[in-house]
């Protein structure tokens, strides 16, 4: 971590293991001059960045931009600058982590809840593209690229692996970039590529049309922090579309690198996005177009069309099981608000959960309302879920909005709160947090800041059941 009102210089170095006996080549590709505001962690500019042309990238795991190690794209360089900006060390080890990983231990490997559902779950990766819109935040990408994974009831599980939770390039830049974002995380000593879903990779989905949902996550947060919900939903009859946002959440890999951008994207966000205004709305309006158009691609998976933008095949049966008239949108923080802004402007959805998502644009000054977006200025007329935390720090900010949704929406929408707990417990931070404080990662203070004093054996069934019994009354499912 930078320290406020400093210069650096930081040397960008890979280091891909595999040679004899598994030990690392080191590939140094570039430096960079930081310097960064007084009491600010954050750099604010780069003096310089400079790459070795002669030098060629090879990414986590072996693998390689494209596919195959080839030299420094433009985008690459712009890419690997910003992360320089980002992490102010180098990025090095198969984890890309900052400082060294604990000497005496193996890095720790987090698990995640097993679902309660009676059905096994398949998995799938789409690569969407909308070439309707250029990328909001990055003036070269002409298109809107979205990674989305697909969970659904699966038929059978046998011969189809179990998909890891982050592949290995994205949890190393997640490992690299999270505690960034969630200063209660440990910088080095966690295999995130190790941890493993309960779901099948290609697997055939069970026969059935079934209720479909779209989930949103926090601001900067990957989908799969988004696991342990998701996979509940999949496991009692649902199929879950989770969304990446690009430039918004922390680390996005695509299947292959374009001619505009490398295989990987990171964050543009250099603190909270909120803070600023014109940033907090561009946010929300991508999000919200972002899953209208996750909605158009499972829309044309319904109707037999495929929408993966490099035309690979979904699961056998998977088309046939989404039922877009029962399409439902949930989201956690920023996703919150995805969800319930997005309920009220697409017809298509016929309800929503916000999981402790603003319902107010940015105020001009702390304290003060700000400009309530529709959903909140008329009340919605479809059912809505609108869950909190007991500790959120800006709860008094929250009810600004939330209180007026509620008075304006009458019995369409409800309010639950998790007591004990604070704003990440909705994701996958939930049941992982303990087990960072069992392996001395993180402080019993750090813990509380990020999911609350809840036990995960308390948290991770009291979300998932608040989920799942909205989702089925409002829907009629019986699970």
């Amino acid at each position: 971590m930078l320290r406020g009102g400093e210069h650096h210089q930081c040397r960008v170095q890979f280091l891909q293991r595999g040679g004899p006996a598994g030990e690392a080549d080191a590939c140094e590709i570039g430096w960079c001059e930081v310097d960064t505001d007084h009491g600010s962690p954050y750099p604010r500019a780069a003096r310089s960045f400079r790459l070795d042309p002669n030098r060629s990238l090879a990414v986590p795991g072996g693998k390689t931009m494209g596919g195959m190690t080839t030299r420094l794209s433009a985008v690459d360089r712009r890419t690997l600058a910003k992360l320089a900006l980002v992490s102010g060390a180098s990025m090095v080890g198969a984890g890309l982590g900052v400082g060294p990983a604990r000497a005496d231990l193996a890095p720790a490997v987090l698990r995640l809840p097993a679902p309660t559902g009676p059905y096994r779950i398949g998995a799938v990766e789409l690569y969407l593209a909308d070439r309707s819109r250029r990328d909001p935040w990055d003036s070269a990408i002409p298109v809107r690229e979205l990674m989305v994974t697909v969970l659904y009831p699966a038929c059978g599980a046998q011969g189809f692996a179990l998909a890891a939770q982050m592949a290995p390039g994205a949890a190393a830049l997640f490992g690299q970039i999270a505690p960034l974002g969630h200063p209660q995380l440990p910088a080095s000593g966690v295999n995130w590529a190790a941890t493993m879903t309960h779901a099948h990779t290609g697997a055939s989905a069970l026969p059935g049309r079934r209720p479909t949902v779209i989930y949103s996550p926090g601001g900067g947060d990957p989908r799969t922090l988004g696991t342990y919900t998701a996979e509940e939903l999949a496991s009692h009859g649902y199929i879950v579309a989770t969304v990446d946002h690009p430039g918004d959440a922390c680390d996005v890999g695509f299947p292959t690198a374009t001619t505009y951008r490398g295989r990987y994207r990171i964050t543009v966000f250099r603190g909270d996005p909120r803070s600023d205004a014109a940033t907090y709305r561009t946010m929300i309006d991508t999000r919200i177009a972002d899953c209208k158009f996750v909605a158009d691609a499972l829309e044309t998976l319904a109707a037999g069309g495929n929408p993966d933008a490099l035309g690979r095949r979904p699961p056998r049966g998977l088309g046939r099981a989404i039922d877009p008239s029962r399409l439902v949108i949930y989201g956690h923080s920023a996703g919150g608000t995805t969800a319930a802004q997005t309920l009220y402007e697409d017809a298509r959805f016929v309800a929503g959960v916000n999981l402790e998502g603003y319902l107010d644009w940015t105020p001009a000054a702390p304290g003060e309302p700000g400009v309530l977006l529709r959903v909140a200025e008329h009340g919605t007329n479809r059912p809505m879920l609108m869950v909190g935390s007991s500790g959120f720090t800006d709860e008094q900010a929250l009810d600004l909005s939330w209180s007026v949704m509620l008075a304006r929406s009458g019995h369409r929408a409800r309010r639950r709160q998790i007591a004990n707990a604070n704003h990440w417990v909705f994701t996958d931070l939930a049941p992982m947090a303990a087990q960072l404080q069992a392996e001395g990662l993180m402080t019993s203070a750090d813990r509380d800041a990020l999911v609350g004093a809840i036990d995960p054996d308390t948290a991770v069934p009291e979300v998932r059941g608040l989920l799942r019994e909205f989702l089925d009354r409002t829907l009629g499912v019986r699970s």
